[in-house]
This record gives structure tokens, sequence and C-alpha cells, in this order.
């Protein structure tokens, strides 16, 4: 299967699934920290693992900005979320940070 195919059926995969309340083993979590994955500032759904090591849970889905006013219509959105801003489908998601305009040369104002 060649890599542009691989991606298709991938792409595919992802916007296919179906939305689902979470069980009691899944948990919504934000992720902080994507360390070697281009997940920036992203909501997962996970699936809690018996604790039985460093591994706590596995990742079942990437949330979406659909699938966060599913959870929020179903009252299954965690509370300590509600003033998280959700980012939208684009798939430069990443925080940006504008420069101040108080920082003016004091060589103009002579």
């Amino acid at each position: 299967m060649s890599k542009i195919t691989k991606r298709k059926h991938t792409i595919r995969e992802a916007t296919s699934t179906e939305h689902c309340v979470p069980a009691e083993n899944q948990m919504v979590v934000k992720l902080l920290e994507g360390r070697g994955n281009n997940l920036h500032c992203d909501f997962l759904l996970i699936d809690i693992l018996p604790d039985n090591g460093k591994v706590r849970g596995e990742i079942a889905t990437i949330i979406d900005s659909k699938f966060v006013k599913f959870l929020k219509n179903s009252d299954c959105w965690p509370k300590a979320f509600d003033n998280e801003n959700v980012l939208s489908d684009s798939p430069n998601n990443r925080p940006t940070f504008e420069e101040s305009s108080d920082s003016s040369d004091s060589s103009e104002s002579s």
C-alpha cells in the first residue's frame, strides 16, 4: 500500500467515527505536551487502564470540534474544560502569540 493510500484510509477512518457518549472506563483529557506527535492543545478520549505501571490510559480518539459540541449537548463535557478555548478543525491549530506594540524604539522618540 502506498503512502498516499495509507493517508487516505487514515483520514477516512478519523473523520467517519460516530460520536458516542464516553463509557465508564473512558475519560476526556486535554493534551498538554505531545512528545513526538503533531498534537497541540487537543482534547482526547482515553480508555483508562488498570493501575499496573506507568501507563495509565490509552488514546481512543482525538476529539475534534464537532465531537466537543456533541459532548456539550449531551452534558458529558467535563466542567473543568468549560472555559477552555476549543480550536477549529484547522490543521494549523497551534496557539499563536502576538508581539506587543508597546516595544517602540527609544531612538525614535528623540
